[in-house]
Parts: structure tokens; C-alpha cells; sequence
């Protein structure tokens, strides 16, 4: 990661009436405290950039997560879903951007689309379940609003939160990794080399490249090492696969090439498509659960990633608080709400923030970049295939490195705090799942507080978040004993 000095800060105010703002100190940097956080405009555009470069494939994914049928049947439009995907991303973010000014991005959270499209789609038509995430949004909302949900992530030990932190960074490696086509299922093993054991396909020879390039240029201290990475590795794809020397099959998400005109028109049909009611075949237990189980999958997912994020970018005090978390975290209980809305499903923070942060970005000001990226896609969709997978994912590699690095700030000989960070940072890549990681973490954290006889050091809600990471890991058997499908 770019490294960069303090500044001292400097605003109007502290300077006294009567005082002026040091020359170079606009409005800008007195909104956003961009020097006060030790960073420049420079640095937050390249890190917006960054940011929307590793994450703009959600707005061709997700659509394709929410194509099947619903119960009735019916489909959303992939147009109108690409639609409501960049249209929700962009809202979310900017808000972020301007009003929790930290370089958090935003948009539709794969888990939440995941359970949309798999468990509650199937029960209900589509404008319900976007009614389901409205609803979900607004749950966690109430969390923000009560303080709960502030007063629950102050409350982890600040070892766990580092544990967190590397845990994320380890997920998002893997998924860099598949997603990069270096790492595959395995045939005899869980995974392996390649499809078969080696490496198959100039794609991912491109991916290795990039990611070399990439741990090259940051060897040497080298500013936009990320960007430029990713950049070069985009023109390298571009001109192999217009010299016929890559058959086009091999791309994860398609030739990196432009497919007809680079300008394409919204289609805002599902925006205010939702419903609420109309939920008496399914019941209203089984409605609980959907709400129970999205709330779950938006709120861990988010608190880990803003923890995560929040400290790379040295945001976080020496007990790993955040100043002005309230903020980000109403944003992304909302972002639940207006992705309903939106119709694209529910938004929350992508750990993908942390490629911004990689280049130096620390305030709100690279949201607003990535805010404003996303809201172009409205009307430049085509543009965003055009970087490819394979090199995109060279990025999240780089920055699970990066993540892991909070290694150094925990007690390993102490197998009170290591056990507990251990299965927090396995956990995660090998689940596939933030929340579990998170789980596994406080609830061995309880039981080894116990264990010693110091029951009375576990807060109330440590004690809290071990129930309902319990009734999380029985849930399954839960839903069985009521009855629930």
C-alpha cells in the first residue's frame, strides 16, 4: 500500500477568526478532511477509480443472480435489472461519499442476492422479495438509529476485529484466485492448480502478470501501483484478444472488446416495483425467517467489511472504533431499503473498498468518484466489460495480501486471543462466508473466556451475539422443529 504522512490538520476553524485556509486547502479538503486524514485529491480519485475498477463487474453479475423465475413464473429484464443495479450503487455510495465520508462503495451484496434469488424468489414474486429487502433495511436501520448496532461492533475485542481484518483479506484472495482462473475445484482435491492441475489459457497467464506487476510496482513504493496494474493488464488483454491470439471462449465474462455502441439507454421499470403483503401462502413464520436471515446476511457481512476496511485505511482508534460509524452504518442499513426500491436488491459496503484504500484513499471524496463511475454505467454499460475478469481479480489478491498484514498486531502466544483469531481468519475463505468466520470467532471467544473462569470479562453483548450466532450455526435444524420450508 502506498504509504503516505499525516499532515497536521489544518482547517479555518482551527486556525482562528479572521485566519485564512492555507493556501491549496479548498472547500474540498475542508468537507471531506482530506488532508486532516492524511491524504490528497489525487490520491481519493485514484483510490474511487480503483474502487469501481474491482467491483464493476456486480453490475453485470448481479443481474444475471436475480434472472430466474419467481413464484408466479416471471423474470425481471436484464436490461432493467443492469439498470437498477448501477442506478442503486451509484445512490448508495454517493451518499456514502457525502454524508459518511469514508471510502466505503457500495452495491447489490451477493449474499443478500443470494438468498433473494434462491430461498425467498421461489415463495413470492419478485416485487415481493424486493419488498423483503425493504424490510430488511429498514430492520437495520432501527439497529442504527437505537445505537444497538454501533454498541455491538465496539463491543468485539479489538483482537477479533484484527482477525476479521485478515479473514476478509484472505476471503477476498481466494475469490481473486478463482476468480482469476488460477485456482479451480478439484477433481481428487477440494482445489487445485488450474482445472486439471496446471494452468490453462492465456487469460489467466494475463491474471499472474497483472498480479506480479502489481507486487512489483508497490516493492518500489510506486504511487497508483494498483491502478496502474490493472490498467496495463486491460490494454495487454485488449490488444492479444484483438490480435485473434486469445480464442474469446477463455475469458471468464467475455472478450474484453466493445459489443455494438458504448453508449446504452436506462431502463428505470422496476424502480418502485414493490410490494409488501400478499404473503399468506407462506406464511408469516417462514417470513420472519427470510427477514431473520437477510438481516444476518446484511448486518455481519457489512460490520466486518466496514471493521476491515476501516482500519487498513487507519481510520480506526487504538480500540478499533471508528469516529462517525453511526453514519456509515445507517447508510448501509439503507442501502437495503432503496436496493428494494431500486429493484436491484439489497446494497451493502463491498470489501472491494479496500482497492481504493490499497491506493490511498481515505475520505468520503473516493466514494463520490466510485458514486459517480457507477451512475455513468447507467448509460456506458458496455464500457464495463471491457476489463476483464481475469484482471480485475489480480487487484483482490493484492489486497488480501495487504489485509493479512494486521497479522503483527495479535498476541499469538496467547491461545486465548489466537484460537479465537484462527478460526475467524480460516473460516471465512473456507465457508465462503463472512458471517461465519465472525461467528466462529465470538462464540470461541465466549466459551474460552469461560473455560478460564472469566465469565464476568464477556459484556452483554458478547453474551448476545453468541445466541444468535448459535441459533445461526442450528438454524437449518431451527426451521425443521417449526415447521418452516
Amino acid at each position: 500500500m502506498t504509504q503516505s504522512s499525516v499532515e497536521p490538520k489544518t482547517t479555518a476553524e482551527d486556525a482562528g477568526p479572521g485566519s485564512r485556509v492555507p493556501a491549496g486547502r479548498s472547500w474540498l479538503d475542508r468537507y471531506f478532511h482530506i488532508s486532516r486524514r492524511g491524504s490528497t485529491v489525487a490520491r481519493e480519485v485514484r483510490g474511487g477509480i480503483t474502487t469501481f475498477m474491482a467491483m464493476a463487474y456486480i453490475v453485470l453479475l448481479n443481474p444475471l443472480i436475480l434472472s430466474g423465475k419467481d413464484a408466479a413464473g416471471d423474470t425481471m429484464g436484464q436490461k432493467a435489472l443492469i439498470t437498477a443495479t448501477a442506478l442503486a450503487a451509484a445512490v448508495t455510495t454517493l451518499l456514502m461519499g457525502f454524508v459518511g465520508k469514508v471510502p466505503l462503495a457500495l452495491a447489490a451484496g451477493l449474499s443478500v442476492s443470494g438468498v433473494i434469488s434462491s430461498q425467498v424468489a421461489p415463495e413470492m414474486t419478485w416485487p415481493q422479495a424486493m419488498g423483503m429487502c425493504v424490510m430488511y433495511g429498514v430492520v437495520i436501520m432501527l439497529l442504527v438509529v437505537t445505537g444497538l448496532r454501533e454498541m455491538i461492533m465496539n463491543a468485539i475485542p479489538l483482537a477479533l476485529k484484527h482477525g476479521i481484518t485478515m479473514g476478509i483479506g484472505l476471503f477476498i484472495a481466494i475469490i481473486g484466485l478463482v476468480k482469476g482462473g488460477f485456482v479451480h475445484p478439484g477433481k481428487a482435491t477440494v482445489l487445485s492448480l488450474g482445472p486439471t492441475g496446471e494452468l490453462q489459457g492465456w487469460p489467466v497467464l494475463i491474471f499472474a502478470c497483472t498480479l506480479l506487476l502489481i507486487f512489483m510496482l508497490q516493492a518500489r513504493n510506486t504511487p497508483g501501483a494498483i491502478l496502474i496494474g490493472i490498467i496495463t493488464g486491460t490494454v495487454v488483454a485488449v490488444v492479444l484478444n484483438a490480435l485473434d491470439v486469445i480464442d474469446p471462449k477463455q475469458w471468464a465474462n467475455g472478450a474484453p472488446e466493445l459489443h455494438g455502441s458504448a453508449v446504452s439507454s436506462p431502463d428505470f421499470s422496476l424502480i418502485g416495483d414493490v410490494e409488501f403483503g400478499g404473503w399468506g401462502e407462506v406464511g408469516a413464520m417462514t417470513v420472519g425467517m427470510i427477514v431473520f436471515t437477510l438481516v444476518l446476511a446484511g448486518f455481519f457481512d457489512a460490520m466486518a467489511t466496514i471493521i476491515g476496511v476501516g482500519t487498513e485505511a487507519n481510520l480506526a482508534d487504538e480500540k478499533g472504533r471508528m469516529p462517525g460509524l453511526s453514519k456509515a452504518l445507517f447508510i448501509d442499513g439503507a442501502g437495503g431499503a432503496i436496493g428494494g426500491v431500486a429493484g436491484g436488491s439489497g446494497q451493502t459496503v463491498f470489501v472491494e473498498s479496500a482497492t481504493g484504500v490499497g491506493e490511498g484513499a481515505r475520505t468520503g471524496l473516493a466514494s463520490v468518484v466510485t458514486g459517480l463511475f457507477f451512475a455513468a454505467c447507467l448509460f456506458f454499460t458496455p464500457l464495463t466489460a471491457i476489463v476483464p475478469q481475469e484482471v480485475a481479480s489480480a487487484a483482490l489478491v493484492v489486497i488480501g495480501a495487504m489485509m493479512m498484514m494486521n497479522a503483527r498486531h495479535v498476541d499469538w502466544a496467547d491461545r486465548a486471543t489466537a484460537i479465537p483469531v484462527f478460526l475467524t481468519v480460516v473460516l471465512m475463505p473456507f465457508t465462503y462466508t463472512i458471517t461465519t468466520g465472525v461467528a466462529a470467532g465470538v462464540i470461541s471467544w465466549v466459551a474460552i473466556k469461560i473455560a478460564q473462569g472469566k465469565a464476568r470479562e464477556i459484556g452483554a453483548f458478547m453474551w448476545g451475539l453468541t445466541v444468535i450466532f448459535i441459533v445461526y450455526f442450528a438454524l437449518n435444524p431451527i426451521e425443521g422443529w417449526l415447521g418452516v420450508h
